[in-house]
């Protein structure tokens, strides 16, 4: 979008937030950079000159605006509703790839040359692997620094600096601002009052309807892995570096994050897979734009626009909650997850109580006992083939998975049908476009609404939703009375 010049000067005249993070503004005669709806009288549009992502902002000399902090907004939807090379790339970058395996290591799991992810990533983005993975850097420093009372020299290794130099000459150069000035200029309240606790706030485009989304997550909590608590959601986090525990709340104009680390260094990390939870980075105006245009469902986007896909923070966990899900109900299914849980998770300590364990990874359920498994021996055999080519890495599951290849190679497994593989990739996976027209749920919703239930006719009239049928699923399970689509009290 950064090279259509003229929307983007509307879009900063306007002060439009819906356009934070798909673009930056840098502005010649003060040398800074900006989201679109910063709140400062907008430059003339012969000041302005606009980039793809900060890091490009950086590159070309531009420090952030202290006002409208750019590095906290939202993060471009584009890599969300992506499958290519560059928004593959960028997930792996936001989930610390290129800071713990270098751009060689994210060249590897794409199976591209180093020069070929480069020069891809440049031409689109305006800044290398590296440049990107500094920026990101960056904001994990400020985070650090501002909420946390870490020893700056904790703060600059956990952001995933390699020395203190380069962490001051980093945030000096993005920021305009020393590391100590950055702590002392945070607001008092941006602190935790609990030891080894960062609290923060997650932003987003707005609207966001929650009741779906945290209600998704709560109805189908595996007990010790997650749980509903005073108002938000908490699960334990397995992480590059140690584990965590989340707690996450939704709030009017913002979700309330509370983060324990056993590693600092987790947080980007953290963060990036929090915001994946919860569809942070998705654009629900074009989504309820697109999916208001059908007659049958202007009525459920009017009533809760803003709907988003509940995913994950495990795309191999949540594969194996798949198959423990297969024509089951949802407090069997939980059942069932929980028995694995505690015979083969690693055991947690929760300050506050009720999370015990993280979720058992493929290789620790390996070992486990086919005949120990209370369901028919089709679905353990669906399962611990599952497991088993998880394990050996004949199966990958991940934030840089090819979408329409993986969702093959899940068919190709036994026990594997169109319901389990596109559940998998909805909400493992992140495509936007995956569709349930075998799901029991959406089928009642269809027939409600006048439209077609059978499967494939199902399929032929979704297709004027193209490519957010994702999405059209939350909207149309939200027609049923069902836990999941009720914000818990």
């Amino acid at each position: 979008m950064h090279t259509d010049t003229e929307r983007c000067v509307r879009a900063v005249q306007s002060k439009d937030a819906r356009f934070d993070g798909w673009f930056y503004t840098a502005v010649l005669t003060t040398g800074i950079y900006c989201r679109p709806s910063c709140p400062a009288v907008p430059p003339k549009p012969a000041h302005m000159v606009f980039h793809p992502s900060a890091a490009a902002c950086q590159q070309a000399g531009f420090r952030a605006c202290k006002r409208c902090r750019p590095d906290t907004s939202p993060g471009s939807p584009e890599w969300n509703v992506r499958a290519d090379l560059v928004a593959r790339a960028m997930r792996l970058i936001a989930d610390g790839v290129v800071d713990r395996e270098g751009v060689s290591g994210l060249a590897a799991r794409l199976g591209y040359s180093t020069r070929q992810i480069e020069r891809q990533v440049r031409a689109e983005l305006g800044a290398g692997p590296l440049a990107l993975a500094r920026a990101q850097r960056a904001r994990t420093a400020r985070l650090l620094a501002e909420t946390t009372d870490l020893p700056m020299a904790d703060v600059a290794f956990a952001a995933g600096f390699s020395s203190i130099r380069t962490f001051n000459d980093t945030v000096r150069e993005v920021f305009a601002l020393s590391p100590s000035e950055l702590r002392t200029r945070a607001p008092k309240h941006a602190a935790s009052g609990t030891p080894g606790v960062i609290t923060l706030r997650l932003p987003f485009r707005a609207p966001l309807h929650p009741d779906n989304l945290f209600g998704h997550l709560a109805a189908t909590a595996v007990p010790g892995v997650e749980e509903w608590r005073d108002g938000a959601y908490r699960r334990t986090l397995r992480l590059p570096y140690g584990h965590g525990i989340v707690a996450l709340a939704p709030r009017p104009d913002h979700i309330a994050c509370r983060l324990a680390l056993s590693d600092p260094r987790d947080l980007t990390v953290a963060i990036s897979r929090c915001r994946r939870l919860l569809d942070l980075d998705a654009d629900p105006v074009a989504v309820d734009e697109q999916l208001r245009a059908d007659p049958a469902l202007t009525p459920l986007v009017d009533k809760a626009p803003g709907r988003r896909v509940p995913r994950t923070v495990d795309e191999a966990e949540f594969a194996v909650r798949a198959v423990l899900g297969q024509q089951v109900s949802t407090a069997a299914a939980r059942t069932h997850a929980a028995r694995l849980v505690t015979a083969h998770g690693t055991p947690v300590d929760d300050p506050e109580g009720g999370l015990t364990h993280l979720f058992p990874t493929p290789e620790e359920l390996a070992a486990l006992d086919p005949n120990a498994l209370a369901m028919p021996r089709t679905r353990r055999t669906t399962l611990t083939t599952l497991v088993r080519r998880l394990a050996d890495g004949g199966l990958r599951l991940g934030a840089d998975s090819d979408w329409p290849e993986t969702c093959a190679a899940l068919l190709a497994l036994p026990g594997f049908g169109p319901w389990t593989a596109d559940v998998i990739a909805m909400r493992a996976l992140g495509d936007p476009d995956a569709f349930l027209p075998t799901d029991l749920g959406v089928r009642r919703a269809a027939d409600a609404l006048g439209l077609p239930s059978t499967p494939s006719a199902l399929t032929t009239r979704a297709a004027a939703w193209r490519p957010w049928r994702a999405y059209a699923v939350q909207y149309l399970w939200a027609t049923d009375s069902h836990p999941i689509n009720v914000l818990p009290a």
